[in-house]
């Protein structure tokens, strides 16, 4: 099993440097793509109190959040597996009009947690689907992905299911209106709970969710709160 030690610094050399190489030389700025230091310690201590030892994350990039979450992981003792999910590591995606290069994966695999984390190279509106279809479970997820609202209200309905009945979901970038809309309708009808929230710089706000019950996604048909602004 790959140590804490490791993880951790591969993670802080990633962050003090703020940039990685990609393949073909080209530098590629870390941020305010990832998520900064506090955030990410934020990340990984919620997944220590909640003892989570199986965790689910949208939005792998380059990897600062999944090393956080890894660390989490290997404190609790978890071999995993934690599954991330993110279909532009090699294809075409959001980094210079391409991909993330796989610089991703190549930092797992210097942090050596590879063989720990499940990449889903798809988009999420069929990754987390096939997960349930799987009969996937997860103590916590980590929702960073496509920050449109029906991308990102998808996600949360899923992986709300995939979480456990008052489970954890961590939201990124909770300052946009679009995920902020996404979360109101989940706290308004899925009775789920900010728990709390933090800032980091003016790139990136996080809120941490509790899920309401489970028989809310079953709530009659004509029970709706309004969400909008």
């Amino acid at each position: 099993m790959a140590s804490v030690d490791q993880v951790r610094a591969v993670r802080e050399k990633l962050v003090a440097d703020g940039t990685v190489v990609a393949p073909d030389g080209r530098l590629l700025d870390v941020f305010p793509v990832a998520i900064g230091p506090a955030e990410g310690a934020a990340l990984r201590d919620v997944v220590i109190e909640e003892g989570a030892l199986r965790t689910v994350e949208v939005g792998l990039a380059f990897a600062i959040s999944t090393l956080f979450l890894c660390e989490g992981l290997l404190a609790n003792g978890s071999d995993g597996p934690h599954v991330a999910i993110d279909p532009y590591q090699v294809e075409r995606g959001p980094v210079g009009g391409t991909s993330y290069e796989g610089v991703g994966l190549r930092a797992l695999e210097e942090a050596g947690v590879r063989e720990l984390v499940d990449v889903r190279d798809e988009v999420s509106q069929i990754a987390l689907p096939a997960l349930l279809h799987e009969g996937s479970s997860f103590d916590l997820a980590f929702v960073d992905g496509n920050h449109r609202f029906e991308a990102v209200f998808l996600d949360l309905v899923n992986v709300g299911r995939l979480v456990p009945e008052g489970g954890i979901v961590f939201v990124d970038d909770s300052q946009l209106p679009a995920i902020q809309r996404a979360v109101e309708f989940c706290v308004g009808n899925l009775a789920w709970e900010v728990e709390r929230a933090g800032r980091e710089g003016g790139a990136h706000e996080w809120l941490v969710l509790r899920t309401g019950p489970r028989d809310r996604y079953d709530r009659p048909y004509t029970e709706f709160v309004d969400f909008h602004a």
